[in-house]
């Protein structure tokens, strides 16, 4: 399926010590202008550039908080908060960092849902950090595998090539990682990835999924077509985060077909 995210006492603390920062004098015996809800936006989009470095990703994630607190109607706000969220929990080693991100990722994804049902950005982060849940706990699989579905289906309706096909690359990680009793079916899979490289044919994670797929129906030529296409590929310069765990996960695999 996906992964997981943050601590809310880490974000309490961190965000609590910032907001008291922020309210101290300066030295020219003024208080500190409180940045606008469109600068914390701006601000949280220069650290996701950057999120490679998990405190980039904790400060966004607290400058988007801020500007949420502001303006609870913006849209913007809630589902790049999502999106931080999700990054977070997918890489964070904490498990209740994790777990929490992902929980505060539903929430800020709910939220852009509600404000705007007919854009897709909300649904795709809302469908992956209940994805990235779903990873943490057998209960929670059970229970979220349509809510998965039903989002990432819904970006499809709204634009099949948001991200790069990454709904298709959704559908594809959840029929392929979810246990046959539920649903999973790694055919299945393949032909929700196959129809994602249509619209990411760069997208490293997407091709990484569709490898796993060819070797689950023993097709390791196949697979090792995708991993070979990783390997050599040159990475957008604003995904080299995702193309550095594609790049682990085909070296993974491949290891794994030689065996």
């Amino acid at each position: 399926m996906l992964l997981c995210f943050l601590t809310t006492v880490l974000a309490v603390a961190v965000g609590s010590s910032c907001r008291n920062r922020a309210a101290e004098p300066t030295k020219s015996g003024g208080a500190a202008p409180e940045k606008s809800t469109s600068e914390s936006i701006s601000e949280a989009d220069a650290l996701y550039s950057q999120r490679k470095d998990l405190s980039n990703v904790r400060r966004g994630i607290i400058a988007l908080r801020q500007a949420r607190t502001r303006d609870s109607g913006n849209y913007e706000a809630a589902w790049k908060l999502a999106r931080l969220d999700y990054f977070l929990g997918s890489h964070a080693k904490d498990e209740a960092e994790r777990d929490a991100a992902f929980r505060d990722g539903i929430d800020a994804g709910k939220s852009a849902v509600l404000l705007q049902d007919n854009k897709a950005d909300g649904h795709f982060w809302l469908g992956a950090n209940y994805g990235g849940s779903a990873e943490m706990s057998i209960l929670a699989s059970l229970s979220s595998i349509q809510d998965i579905r039903a989002q990432l289906e819904k970006v499809i309706e709204l634009d099949e090539s948001y991200a790069g096909g990454s709904a298709y690359l959704g559908l594809g990680q959840l029929y392929l990682k979810a246990p046959k009793m539920l649903g999973g079916d790694s055919k299945k899979a393949v032909e929700y990835l196959e129809k994602g490289l249509r619209f990411g044919s760069n997208n490293a994670l997407l091709r990484l999924r569709l490898a796993e797929g060819y070797h689950a129906l023993g097709r390791d030529q196949d697979a090792k077509k995708q991993i070979d296409f990783i390997l050599k590929m040159t990475p957008d310069a604003d995904y080299v985060p995702e193309y550095d765990d594609a790049v682990a996960g085909a070296k993974v695999l491949e290891k794994r077909i030689q065996l």
